[in-house]
């Protein structure tokens, strides 16, 4: 039985840290426009921004301020799923701009390896380039002079 215990804790754990969150030193909206400009920059297309924030006042609730930014490359996203259809619940990529009960921005994004792990793809290298990417988008997107 602690075996079975040690396994379902060690599995939760694992799930635990495929979220990446780091902070934003930009409000809300500036790092959404940053993660934009980025985007847009490196050739990839914006498909959608959602305001959760937004649609949670419309229906008369309170939610801190939150975005989310999708985005993504067809090609990348056609090679993935060309191995495995079902990596299309996860495509386009996308990250959570969200400030935290600590008033603090964030921005959190699901790493890479998480599609590789649920979804019957042999792409490390198409992988490591997309978590690179993140990584990168995010780093630039939440840098700010004054804000």
């Amino acid at each position: 039985m602690k075996k079975i215990i040690l396994l379902a804790m060690m599995s939760l754990s694992l799930f635990a840290n495929d979220i990446i969150v780091k902070e934003s030193h930009c409000s809300v909206n500036t790092t959404v426009q940053h993660i934009k400009d980025i985007v847009a920059n490196k050739g990839l297309h914006v498909f959608a921004i959602i305001n959760h924030s937004g649609n949670a006042r419309a229906v008369k609730m309170k939610l801190n301020e939150s975005k989310m930014v999708i985005f993504g490359n067809a090609k990348l996203g056609t090679a993935l799923m060309q191995q495995d259809m079902s990596v299309g619940l996860d495509l386009p990529l996308r990250i959570l701009v969200f400030r935290d009960t600590d008033g603090k921005v964030k921005m959190a994004y699901r790493d890479g390896s998480w599609l590789a792990n649920h979804h019957l793809l042999n792409a490390e290298k198409k992988i490591a380039k997309m978590n690179k990417a993140m990584d990168k988008i995010t780093t630039k997107a939440g840098q700010c002079k004054n804000d």
